[in-house]
């Protein structure tokens, strides 16, 4: 028999502006798990500097549910939606969330910038049949990156997804996103 923990899934749901904390409450008070990642950081004030927790994702709470329990996500006032990867909702590893707390916990004012791709990085594939090869990004896209990979002495120029592969190394370069 499967247990009820084992079905259900980390997601990240997408907020509200400055609704990431009233979102975690809600979604708390209907009884599902949500993380909420906070991150302590001084603010100064004209006549005082304190400590505020703020989130660590702007407009991003994290919910594990079963699939059954979407809608009721859904319905929570302050959710926009649940962030998509390639046409489905995303899905979290329990890993990862346990590295962001693990992380929050040994760090005080931690800085959280999303990663971005432009054209003349340096990056390693994660996965396939180049998995650990070294490219240049050619051209960025929305899911895909059209990469140069030079090894075996050939030039071998093909569009990865953006998951297969890890940044090593930015250029100065501007993005260029194509639809």
């Amino acid at each position: 028999m499967v247990k009820m923990n084992e079905k259900k899934k980390w997601y990240a749901v997408y907020t509200r502006p400055r609704w990431e904390k009233k979102v975690h409450q809600l979604l708390s008070e209907k009884g599902l798990e949500s993380y909420c990642p906070l991150n302590k950081v001084k603010r100064q004030w004209s006549d005082r500097i304190k400590t505020v927790e703020e989130p660590l994702f702007k407009s991003y709470v994290f919910v594990r549910i079963s699939d059954d329990e979407r809608t009721n996500v859904r319905m929570t006032e302050g959710v926009v939606n649940f962030i998509y990867w390639l046409g489905k909702p995303a899905v979290i590893s329990n890993r990862d969330i346990d590295l962001i707390k693990r992380f929050l916990n040994e760090h005080p004012e931690v800085i959280a910038e999303p990663l971005d791709i432009k054209e003349n990085d340096l990056v390693q594939v994660s996965s396939g049949l180049f998995a650990d090869e070294e490219a240049k990004v050619l051209q960025v896209r929305k899911k895909m990156v059209e990469l140069r990979i030079e090894s075996i002495n050939y030039r071998i120029t093909a569009w990865v997804e953006k998951k297969k592969i890890i940044l090593k190394k930015t250029s100065p370069s501007k993005t260029i996103v194509k639809e």
